[in-house]
């Protein structure tokens, strides 16, 4: 059965972008244009088997959906990668503590993301 990741960015044009190269890998993909957006999918009854979110987003940023997600127990240990274009290390601290698992970041490289994705969904 193929893996369902979901992918947060308030832009449709990276979302689009990261659908296309995930569903070309043979992923399910569910797409949300923000924290409050992914939280109300994932609650609705839909499960990921990973999460892809953006850093700086409208209603709920990246950090607040890492922490939030964390918080339920569904979601303690599933992989969750933030691909933004933030890169200092204050913010990739701060991701890690809310409990990312990895970062990315943009524009990436097709190739690259799914190597990520292969090596946190084993």
């Amino acid at each position: 059965m193929a893996k369902n990741i979901i992918t947060v960015d308030d832009s449709a044009s990276v979302r689009q972008m990261v659908s296309f190269t995930l569903k070309g890998a043979g992923y399910e993909v569910m797409e949300a244009c923000d924290g409050k957006d992914a939280l109300a999918k994932l609650s609705a009854g839909s499960k990921a088997d990973m999460v892809i979110t953006d850093l700086n987003m409208p209603n709920m940023n990246g950090i607040e959906l890492i922490k939030a997600l964390r918080a339920n127990p569904a979601y303690k240990f599933v992989p969750i990668v933030l691909l933004t274009t933030e890169s200092q290390d204050s913010k990739k601290q701060e991701g890690k503590a809310a409990g990312a698992t990895g970062w990315i970041v943009k524009p990436f490289k097709p190739d690259q993301l799914l190597s990520v994705i292969k090596k946190v969904l084993g």
